[in-house]
């Protein structure tokens, strides 16, 4: 039990500090000791804090607190922003124009439907095969040009032949392509006589039917398939369905 001169805590009844334990720095001055001890909540906060700080740090801990590390980490920061920015806009793009290419657009106009004396410019080149002739020699296809090119197959085109002859201007071939031979009913009549003319007139056999393949003339059906081809072999006109030269008669003057 303490003496009647002893409070229970050691600490003498003027406030004096006990004669074994030293007195409070001077620096601390008045020091007061609140009734709420939460009223310290701050005081206690800045000490924690400050603990911590003072807590031995580990080697990793101190490489990357140098000033240079910080300023590496902030370079590549800083250096990443960019990447990053161009990859976004990369993904953003490409589901951009996914959802452009997925959404319906406006209907479209449909094209116009080539009839049978629909003329069609092609711009195609006459593919150089090489075709029987009526001496059974191997011969090219575009060796002789400008020229107008009729393919007759399942045509009876005597008529046709003999107007288009004709029609063509000088120095202009006219030749004629079908997988059948040569018969009566596709060669020129005797009065036309085209070589006296001045023109030429070549009827070529394709066994294969390899050229209305190419070009796709389409199945026959009793007419012919007519080509314009200018001297540097460019088809510039065609027409897969023709019955009279009339349908060709406006055009020859661009060969």
């Amino acid at each position: 039990m303490g003496s009647s001169t002893d409070n229970g805590s050691g600490w003498p009844h003027d406030g004096g500090s006990p004669d074994d334990l030293p007195d409070l720095p001077e620096e601390w001055g008045v020091i007061v000791i609140p009734d709420d001890l939460s009223e310290l909540a701050d005081e206690v906060r800045a000490v924690r804090a400050e603990l911590r700080l003072r807590e031995p740090q580990t080697p990793w801990q101190r490489f990357a607190a140098r000033p240079a590390v910080r300023r590496l980490r902030r370079i590549g920061a800083a250096s990443m922003r960019a990447p990053v920015l161009i990859i976004s806009m990369a993904i953003l793009v490409t589901v951009a124009s996914l959802f452009a290419s997925a959404w319906p657009g406006p209907a479209r106009t449909p094209a116009t439907q080539r009839t049978a004396n629909t003329t069609d410019d092609r711009g195609d080149i006459l593919p150089a095969l090489e075709l029987i002739d009526q001496s059974g020699k191997h011969v090219v296809l575009s060796a002789d040009l400008p020229a107008v090119v009729l393919v007759t197959d399942g045509c009876a085109c005597a008529g046709l032949l003999s107007d288009v002859t004709t029609a063509v201007p000088a120095g202009v071939t006219v030749v004629t392509v079908s997988s059948a031979k040569p018969s009566a009913g596709t060669t020129p009549p005797t009065g036309a006589t085209p070589q006296a003319q001045g023109k030429t007139v070549r009827m070529l056999r394709d066994p294969t039917s390899e050229l209305r393949t190419q070009l796709k003339l389409g199945p026959t059906d009793g007419t012919a398939a007519a080509l314009l081809v200018d001297e540097a072999g460019q088809i510039i006109r065609s027409w897969p369905h023709v019955l009279s030269v009339e349908t060709l008669r406006a055009d020859l003057a661009r060969l």
